[in-house]
């Protein structure tokens, strides 16, 4: 297994860790360490997808757990939002509801033999998700002087999720349309 891979399933095995840490509200120092550990598997998607494009190392299996690392970190962070109430539930069902037909899209692909990789808006959605979380959970933990920052990022960053997320979901179906046909 190469290091791209190994770094999306840090970033799987992260998922539960920062979903329990920002369930224990109680603990002050919780949110400070989720954020950070959001941060850092936020960044080992980027740093993955490098280090395949710049050594080759891009494969099947890559193309496939890279995307499912992300949705499993992202769909986990917005719950938890969505859960201490700095994020409506709708717009988690938007998300979920982009990413699981984008998963039928790509089960129906490999059906055929094809791979579906994460395409340009689908990359620029995630940076946005990324963006919007670290946002969010700056304000949720109210650290020192970002947190009144964060507060005014939080409606337009949800507004620029929610169009992005609906556009790239499109997007996947529209340059894989004969996939649904096939």
């Amino acid at each position: 297994m190469n290091w791209p891979n190994r770094l999306s399933l840090i970033r799987i095995g992260s998922v539960p860790f920062i979903t329990a840490l920002l369930a224990f509200n109680n603990l002050p120092w919780a949110g400070y360490v989720a954020l950070f550990w959001f941060i850092l598997a936020a960044v080992t998607d980027f740093v993955d997808g490098h280090i395949a494009r710049k050594y080759n190392l891009v494969t099947n299996f890559g193309k496939f757990i890279d995307p499912v690392a992300d949705k499993l970190l992202v769909l986990s962070a917005l719950v938890m939002l969505s859960w201490h109430k700095l994020l409506p539930a709708w717009i988690v069902v938007i998300v979920l509801f982009r990413e699981l037909a984008v998963d039928g899209l790509r089960l129906v692909a490999v059906e055929q033999g094809r791979v579906i990789a994460a395409g340009k808006l689908g990359k620029i959605k995630t940076i946005i998700q990324m963006v919007l979380i670290i946002a969010h959970l700056v304000y949720y933990v109210q650290f020192p002087l970002l947190h009144i920052l964060a507060g005014w990022l939080m409606i337009p960053s949800q507004i620029a999720m929610i169009i992005i997320t609906v556009w790239s979901g499109a997007d996947y179906f529209l340059r894989n349309k004969e996939v649904l046909h096939g």
